[in-house]
């Protein structure tokens, strides 16, 4: 229910500019509209009450060429108010890991917490083991020390007769097994990519489950740009094993905006080269108590040589020394404005020898002194 439709643009990198136009053109085919508003009406769901919560008219869009596109971002909110129509039958989310639900949610609290990749793997393994009695889907980290490669299982048994959540004349009852595994692997691939701000790499998709169709095979194979495999007796995804040891560049801030449109986000993962400089502050941000990292520790962090960081920054037309002011600027607002914290404690957080070199700072960023500023904000709230 997740595949995308995939454009062939995969470049190494693009300005700031390209990153944001390309995202804003993300789409996806008015067919899958049409299928999801389709399977929700044959579970019982009031397709244009939750079409019109999101501003989309059924008829329009059942009107329109199936490869006619339109935006993702409308289809993520389209998917996420289904899902909550979904959870009020009170029956397990059995599609695409439960995305959209709230103990995936609740799980992914958990992970975007944790240091390294591999660290929010045996989380969120923790996390779906409590609860596999009552959703009946789990995931686990599968290593081998000698293989280059690691693999992520993805658990889940599907009821053998109808359901609410699978009706006897949906097109691909007979197929419910396929597209509940291979949709809840394509959504974890995309998810740890998401977590580490990067696609993975030598990805493999083996589906424990009969093969549906060539169409379905070839977009599963273009979203994780890699062999997918049918009856393969396992169901997981495979890629590189380094991948495990890289930091989580998530916060529970951009989390928030994750699940917002959490569908957009996972077609934008494999579609959109991840932004270096969104990376980058989301690791200064969670480190900021110990103080700011050097460029080469930056680098190291994101395993890259400083030359190749240097060049990603340039091209989206930016500069660590940038990135690390906007932090400063944007964690100055917010503790001036909601801690009401005193000029020397954010001098001495942010890494300023001397108040006044902050003070300095700020009115370079903000065109006032933090009290000026302060002064400002205030009297906007004042009758």
């Amino acid at each position: 229910m997740l595949e995308s439709k995939n454009n062939e643009i995969r470049p190494d990198s693009l300005t700031a500019v390209e990153v944001e136009t390309l995202m804003a053109e993300i789409t996806v085919p008015a067919k899958k509209f049409v299928r999801l508003f389709d399977y929700m009406e044959r579970i019982g769901i009031d397709v244009p009450a939750v079409a019109a919560s999101v501003e989309l008219r059924p008829d329009r869009i059942a009107a329109l060429a199936p490869e006619h596109t339109l935006p993702a971002l409308q289809y993520s909110r389209l998917y996420k108010a289904a899902v909550a129509e979904m959870e009020q039958l009170e029956q397990g989310l059995v599609w695409a890991a439960g995305l959209g639900g709230e103990a995936f949610e609740l799980m992914c609290h958990c992970m975007v917490g944790a240091r390294t990749l591999r660290d929010a793997l045996q989380l969120a393994e923790r996390f779906d083991g409590l609860l596999y009695p009552l959703n009946g889907y789990r995931v686990r980290l599968l290593e081998d020390p000698s293989l280059k490669t690691v693999r992520l299982s993805y658990e889940i048994e599907v009821a053998e007769s109808e359901t609410t959540l699978i009706p006897e004349d949906w097109d691909r009852f007979r197929f419910r097994l396929t597209a509940a595994r291979a949709s809840g692997l394509l959504v974890w691939h995309a998810l740890c990519g998401w977590l580490i701000g990067q696609a993975l790499t030598s990805a493999e998709l083996r589906v424990d489950a009969p093969f549906l169709n060539q169409n379905y095979h070839d977009s599963l194979a273009r979203t994780i740009s890699g062999p997918v495999y049918f009856d393969a007796g396992e169901n997981t995804c495979s890629f590189d094993r380094v991948l495990l040891d890289r930091r989580v560049v998530h916060t529970p801030e951009s989390l928030l905006d994750f699940f917002k449109n959490s569908v957009y986000h996972l077609i934008a993962m494999d579609r959109v080269p991840a932004s270096t400089s969104a990376a980058i502050k989301s690791l200064v941000t969670i480190d900021l108590h110990d103080g700011m990292p050097s460029f080469t520790s930056v680098a190291a962090m994101l395993y890259m040589s400083e030359s190749s960081l240097r060049r990603r920054l340039q091209a989206e037309e930016t500069s660590y020394q940038t990135i690390k002011d906007e932090v400063r600027c944007q964690v100055a607002i917010d503790k001036l404005l909601n801690e009401d914290s005193r000029v020397a404690d954010l001098a001495e957080l942010l890494g300023f020898t001397e108040p006044s070199s902050f003070v300095r700072s700020f009115k370079s960023w903000t065109g006032y002194t933090p009290k000026a500023y302060k002064d400002m904000i205030e009297a906007l709230g004042r009758k």
